[in-house]
């Protein structure tokens, strides 16, 4: 761990809530009377290409939501979705002294669709940690496509043995070691804190 000249980090898990995960999607069933078996079908379709950055917010809230008639507003199903992103525990304000201390870069790799990740970047100043963000909706590919961690190497211009990463899905470590990337599951603030404070 001596040689680590960047940290690549996914957010949602990590550092702030998955901003429309399962449970945000079954909260939205029962808060909007949505059909459910219908909705995740639709969602499936269209939710990878929002999030690749082919449909914006509007166009996916029209295949999925508003393509039938509705008793509610799509300002209001929005606010919702935006409702549903909060800051995990302890994290992130630890690695943003971290940073300063160590003068570590630290990159995203994040899924995310655009509208999504442009308010979470400005809602929780996620500038103050991150030097580059390598977001799914700005780049056409998402994890686990090993296209955004060569991307995100070849961004960075670092080695893949001299690059860290943490991410709360198992698959997306799986494709990043299968790459040379030093990555971790990151299971709790504690566990993954402990593994940075290895870093000389």
């Amino acid at each position: 761990m001596n040689d680590i000249k960047i940290l690549f980090l996914d957010i949602g898990g990590v550092l702030l809530s998955d901003g429309w995960n399962h449970t945000s999607r079954i909260q939205a069933i029962e808060k909007f009377n949505l059909e459910p078996i219908q909705f995740q079908k639709d969602h499936s379709v269209a939710f990878p290409l929002f999030e690749n950055g082919k449909l914006n917010l509007d166009q996916y809230l029209d295949s999925v939501i508003f393509n039938i008639d509705r008793d509610f507003s799509k300002q209001e199903f929005s606010d919702f979705m935006f409702s549903k992103t909060t800051q995990l525990p302890d994290f992130l304000p630890w690695l943003i002294n971290w940073k300063k201390q160590t003068g570590v870069k630290i990159f995203s790799i994040n899924n995310e669709g655009k509208e999504f990740n442009d308010y979470r970047i400005k809602k929780f100043n996620l500038h103050e940690c991150f030097d580059a963000f390598i977001s799914s909706c700005e780049v056409g590919f998402s994890k686990p496509d090993p296209s955004i961690f060569k991307l995100a190497l070849g961004v960075a211009q670092v080695e893949p043995q001299n690059s860290l990463y943490f991410d709360d899905r198992a698959i997306h470590v799986a494709i990043a070691k299968q790459m040379g990337i030093n990555a971790h599951v990151h299971e709790s603030f504690e566990k993954s804190k402990l593994i940075l404070e290895s870093i000389k």
